[in-house]
């Protein structure tokens, strides 16, 4: 029985984009690769603000996490943590071996910029990590007040999850002083999940050239060696180039500026329709994600009964809440190919639904 899905990831894949996975496969060493792979490059770094190269990994956003905590943390990294996979970076760092720090916030709290200047500013640290918008908890912290913080420790490689956020409103790469922008196929860019995007400045390819544990498959000079001939590192996912093609297609037909705007239109859309039923947002005010809200369960109703039934009689599925929050807060995406006609159809199968749905029991 197929369900549409509304949950933070993945999300609903068009029909144009599963046919463009249907197209034949080509030698990833073959010339029509190479066209296919420099075709993909001008349009992922106009979406990332960037003069830098995009890679391309054949794996979820979490092997080049992991990734480039090998590639680029010599001497300390500190881990900005506000919710499950923020946290989860910093279990990553000490599993490889590396010093770090939690720098901890409570869920739904945006990342302090002061809190990370009076850390930086001790000259324990060569790196940083940063969810730019963290879903677990529907919280979007300030990117560009970070990272002016950021700057002013030229030592400091910054890696940034934009997982979640980029394509779905401007993150200016170059601008801001990123110099790592990781981000993955299936959130904003509506594609199955599977690909995941990273593009490294200079300063933190040379720091890769330094390590001597940074691995073979998640290795930067590899794949900046590899990119250099339109190729990469390891066999990639072709399936899935041929559908990131398609959808780059959409997103330049659409033009960025729109796509931003009706991000955040259908957040908006969203956020109303709920706080008129007496929900409140989880976040700190004005710290909300643009791709998603995460609401708090102010009316103490069934989430897992609201669920069975969006999914049995609306077939579509919403989130019931992540981690510690589970229960206590539920989510609803709005991120990639929704339409104003797709979020009021959602919006209006969920209405129905509360109205049948109990309160928890304690």
């Amino acid at each position: 029985m197929s369900y549409k899905l509304f949950i933070p990831g993945p999300i609903a894949v068009s029909e144009k984009t599963l046919r463009a996975m249907s197209q034949p496969m080509i030698g990833h060493r073959s010339t029509d690769f190479v066209a296919l792979y420099n075709s993909i490059q001008p349009e992922l770094q106009a979406i990332a603000y960037t003069k830098d190269p995009v890679y391309l990994s054949t794996s979820s956003a979490w092997g080049v996490m992991e990734g480039s905590i090998r590639n680029v943390v010599k001497k300390k990294v500190l881990n900005c943590m506000n919710g499950a996979f923020s946290d989860k970076w910093y279990d990553v760092a000490l599993r490889c071996g590396k010093q770090a720090t939690a720098l901890k916030f409570e869920w739904g709290q945006p990342v302090d910029p002061e809190a990370v200047r009076k850390e930086l500013a001790t000259g324990a640290y060569d790196a940083l990590t940063l969810i730019h918008n963290e879903t677990s908890c529907g919280c979007m912290s300030d990117l560009a007040a970070i990272m002016k913080v950021v700057r002013e420790f030229p030592d400091v490689i910054a890696i940034v999850d934009t997982v979640s956020s980029l394509s779905a409103l401007p993150i200016k790469k170059d601008e801001l002083g990123i110099d790592v922008l990781v981000s993955g196929s299936q959130k904003a860019f509506a594609l199955p999940p599977g690909l995941s995007f990273l593009s490294v400045s200079k300063k933190a390819l040379d720091r890769a050239a330094t390590m001597n544990d940074r691995g073979y498959y998640f290795d930067y000079v590899e794949f900046q060696k590899n990119h250099e001939a339109g190729m990469t590192p390891s066999t990639p996912v072709i399936s899935l180039f041929y559908a990131l093609r398609s959808k780059l297609d959409d997103i330049k037909a659409e033009g960025l500026e729109n796509r931003y705007a009706r991000h955040a239109r259908l957040n908006q859309t969203v956020r109303d329709f709920v706080f008129g039923k007496g929900f409140k947002l989880f976040p700190k005010e004005g710290y909300g994600s643009v791709t998603l809200n995460c609401f708090a369960n102010t009316q103490g109703i069934d989430l897992a009964a609201l669920n069975k039934i969006l999914k049995s009689k609306h077939k579509l599925v919403i989130d019931g809440g992540y981690g510690i929050l589970k229960g206590k807060t539920f989510r609803i995406s709005n991120m990639g190919d929704e339409t104003d006609e797709t979020i009021a159809s959602m919006l209006k199968s969920l209405d129905s639904a509360l109205a049948e749905t109990p309160k928890a029991t304690a």
